[in-house]
């Protein structure tokens, strides 16, 4: 069953006229559409993709199922045009996205009364489909390509800008889009932040060098964390690093359907905490990726979803101690029948160059 079967499968058990779907990612989901201006309207026996001029060549091809209409004036009054000939009563729209201006021009646009939807096409992301897993899998083996690559390119002397730059370019060089978000590389006491985007700062010997990046490959994110040491560590590094290994391990382990967000997370984060860093590990142990590089489910202490096969989340445990450093090791994981499959293969023993 194809994405908008089972979609208007979903609204005719619901029992819901038709789904307006203006934001990009969802727009994206639902008809496969890359431009960068169109809605999606969708009943549960029809659907319309609506454009203007300069996409309506590109939605024929990608909108495979939608009849596309051109907007030669405002888009919402196409879409009310298609209201009125299907003679919709309710258009539902994701709350989650449009703002109250546009709330407001809906209102004023349509004959239809406005509902919100929420979590429908959210919680159908969560599951990938074979496409989107040939797509995440080639993402994740070009950003563990960038590694083996970085691995003979960072030196001391080098800034962190010039360590993420060239992770980038080497990304792009070989078939990525793009970065999935702004690259991190933090060295020194700057690895005791966890989202310590790249900066001039320089890597030294002895420091500890956290990389954390990833690349989109046809729309679909990689999500990879490892950290190295420039030089020899410092027994504490080496000692946060092992314990943080071990936890994103035993997370490996454990993965599997039926597993909730909240006992994943439970247990890397007591395995730390049993060591003695607890108040040292303050984020959540991970996330979901695809057309986004954070979705649904989540890996944390307030989320009881429970994992499914097709799921692909992220392991990533970490230590921060101020002034010292810090490690985080992350891994891309799909969620199996069987288990789980690791989709992220770079070393994560401690290297030291």
């Amino acid at each position: 069953m194809t994405k908008l079967a089972k979609i208007q499968a979903i609204l005719t058990d619901k029992k819901m006229d038709a789904i307006l779907v203006t934001s990009d990612y969802n727009r994206r989901y639902v008809a496969d559409f890359t431009g960068t201006t169109g809605m999606a309207l969708i009943t549960p026996n029809k659907a319309f993709f609506i454009t203007d001029f300069r996409y309506t060549e590109q939605a024929a091809k990608q909108a495979v199922g939608y009849e596309i209409r051109q907007n030669k004036g405002p888009i919402l009054d196409t879409v009310e045009e298609i209201i009125a000939e299907q003679k919709l009563k309710t258009v539902f729209f994701e709350e989650a996205y449009v703002t109250v201006a546009e709330h407001k021009l809906m209102q004023s646009s349509f004959s239809a009364t406005l509902e919100p939807f929420s979590d429908i096409l959210e919680d159908m992301r969560k599951v990938k489909t074979a496409d989107e897993l040939s797509a995440i899998k080639t993402a994740c083996e070009i950003a563990d390509a960038a590694f083996t690559h970085i691995l003979t390119f960072i030196k001391p002397g080098l800034t962190e800008l010039e360590v993420s730059n060239e992770l980038e370019f080497f990304m792009r060089r070989n078939g990525a889009s793009g970065s999935s978000f702004d690259t991190i590389v933090a060295s020194g006491v700057r690895s005791a932040l966890p989202h310590g985007v790249a900066s001039g700062k320089i890597i030294e010997v002895g420091d500890f060098v956290t990389m954390d990046y990833g690349c989109y490959y046809n729309g679909y994110c990689s999500d990879m964390t490892r950290t190295i040491a420039i030089g020899e560590a410092s027994e504490k590094l080496k000692e946060i690093y092992a314990i943080t290994l071990e936890a994103q391990l035993k997370v490996i382990d454990a993965l599997r359907p039926g597993l909730t967000g909240i006992e994943a997370d439970a247990i890397a984060r007591n395995h730390i905490a049993s060591k003695g860093y607890g108040e040292a590990f303050g984020h959540s142990l991970g996330h979901g990726i695809g057309l986004e590089i954070h979705e649904g489910p989540n890996l944390s202490v307030k989320s009881p979803n429970v994992l499914v096969p097709g799921n692909v989340v992220t392991d990533e445990p970490g230590i921060y101690l101020p002034g010292i450093g810090g490690v985080r090791i992350e891994d891309d994981i799909l969620i199996t029948e069987a288990g789980n499959e690791v989709l992220t293969h770079s070393s994560k023993e401690l290297i030291i160059l």
